[in-house]
């Protein structure tokens, strides 16, 4: 079955619980600053899971990124689930706000719902450069790793 075979009630149900987690993210970043905007985000990637040592590999580094950091996915039941670690704690940041609207989702909401919602956080004109393009390259990869997921169970 392709994405676009998918029954709408199934499509409807993930946008639904998609837009409910950019809700709350965008709820959470509404009334901050530019300066506590950057805090929630360290504040983020530091209440990430600890990363197991061993997903450290060469093939999990996501290339884009200004500093090293790390992505590994694991699929149960159908969904993608997100990992990362990064020794900069904004990008570590990025990545976490990434997992929370992502992970857990099917390979085809993280396919068909591009992060366009971040524009709505103010980070935007607050990023470097840099990092806007680290933030793309993570969710390049949260793809990638989608797509494996979607192609294994066509």
């Amino acid at each position: 079955m392709t994405f676009n075979q998918m029954p709408a009630n199934i499509l409807s149900n993930m946008n639904e619980k998609f837009q409910k987690n950019c809700c709350e993210i965008k709820e959470k970043f509404a009334l901050l600053t530019p300066e506590k905007r950057y805090l929630e985000l360290i504040r983020m990637g530091q209440s990430l899971p600890a990363y197991p040592k061993e997903l450290k590999t060469p093939d999990r580094i996501v290339r884009g990124c200004q500093s090293t950091l790390y992505l590994a996915v694991s699929f149960e039941g159908g969904k993608c689930f997100f990992q990362a670690d990064s020794d900069a704690l904004i990008s570590k940041g990025l990545a976490a706000l990434l997992i929370a609207i992502y992970s857990g989702f099917e390979a085809e909401t993280v396919l068909k719902c591009p992060p366009e919602w971040i524009s709505d956080l103010g980070l935007a004109a607050s990023l470097s450069p840099t990092r806007s393009n680290g933030l793309a390259h993570i969710y390049l990869r949260m793809k990638q790793e989608a797509v494996q997921l979607f192609l294994m169970k066509s």
